[in-house]
């Protein structure tokens, strides 16, 4: 046998020779693709075609299109390729602050029951869902803002004892009506009546429909003014009393007041006049307030602007202290 040529061929072959390279699948001089094996070895031409066209096939499914080189989409035929879809989805949803949502797409991932309802019943519950989050989220900041001395609601009012409570009063201010109107409240009563529950109860009714609200007694509240004028954020404290919605000073007139407490009291009403509510306890009774403010001038100033436009409430009765401690024995 004769050896290769420099261009890849055999040259100078005979016909046995030729067909052994031919059996071998070696390149035959001047051929343009190896030469199949021998003819009484090769499948028959349609099983050929058959195979090339199956080839041709898997090949074009394996070849990715223009189309999906530019935009590369997420299986989700699989267990895993769903939950990798699901965990990008809880991403940005937190990543959103949708806490609600994401919560709420959880209980249906996990709950068969939610699959029998329609993609819009779903979404709408996503939605809702969402809703009572975020307001929950800005009840509970609220009212952290609001400072309340008591856990307390117009719910749990005791209408049993007999104090002075109208039920119908209660209840027609319990709409908030009063605030949205800005106008105020005043509860006076004697000592252990109830008036500083009913005012938080008050308060804590005006956090639920959105309103901005603070409590302060009525000594911490003229310390606080005093502070703030001594360090120098008089201007900040007064700004926020006077944008807050609802301000609650509980037990006024526990002692006389000074001529800077008179006149930080006629600030601060004069102030929040006609733009928010104020909502003032004390155990004298209102008809006496003008004489305890003690200077007639700025008195009429404070009264003018309180009483005109308010909503009285005159508790009467024993003590709830003694009541509950008798309860509890």
């Amino acid at each position: 046998m004769k050896g290769r040529n420099r261009l890849g061929g055999y040259g100078g072959m005979d016909p046995v020779e030729k067909m052994d390279c031919r059996a071998k699948g070696e390149v035959i001089w001047g051929a343009r693709k190896p030469l199949q094996p021998h003819f009484s070895e090769m499948p028959s031409p349609w099983i050929q075609m058959d195979c090339d066209k199956q080839m041709v096939c898997a090949i074009e499914s394996l070849s990715p299109t223009t189309t999906d080189r530019r935009y590369p989409t997420l299986s989700t035929t699989t267990a895993k390729g769903k939950i990798m879809l699901n965990e990008q989805t809880f991403d940005k949803l937190y990543a959103m602050k949708l806490i609600g949502m994401a919560e709420g797409f959880k209980e249906q991932l996990e709950q068969s029951s939610f699959r029998d309802l329609s993609f819009e019943e779903r979404f709408a519950m996503l939605a809702d869902r969402q809703w009572i989050w975020k307001e929950n989220k800005r009840l509970k900041r609220l009212l952290q803002d609001a400072k309340l001395k008591l856990q307390a609601s117009l719910e749990d009012l005791d209408y049993r004892t007999p104090r002075g409570i109208e039920k119908s009063l209660i209840l027609s201010l319990a709409s908030c009506q009063w605030i949205r109107s800005h106008q105020n409240l005043l509860i006076a009563g004697p000592t252990g009546v109830g008036k500083t529950f009913l005012a938080c109860a008050f308060a804590q009714k005006a956090c639920r429909e959105g309103f901005r609200t603070f409590y302060l007694r009525s000594p911490q509240f003229f310390y606080q003014i005093a502070l703030a004028r001594a360090d120098g954020s008089y201007g900040t404290l007064m700004k926020r009393l006077s944008k807050t919605h609802l301000l609650v000073l509980d037990d006024l007139g526990l002692a006389p007041l000074t001529d800077t407490e008179r006149r930080d009291l006629l600030e601060v009403i004069e102030d929040r006049s006609g733009s928010t509510s104020t909502l003032i306890t004390s155990q004298l009774p209102i008809d006496h307030w003008h004489d305890h403010i003690g200077d007639p001038t700025i008195a009429d100033a404070i009264m003018d602007r309180l009483i005109h436009n308010a909503h009285r409430i005159q508790l009467k009765g024993g003590s709830m202290r003694k009541k509950q401690k008798l309860d509890g024995n």
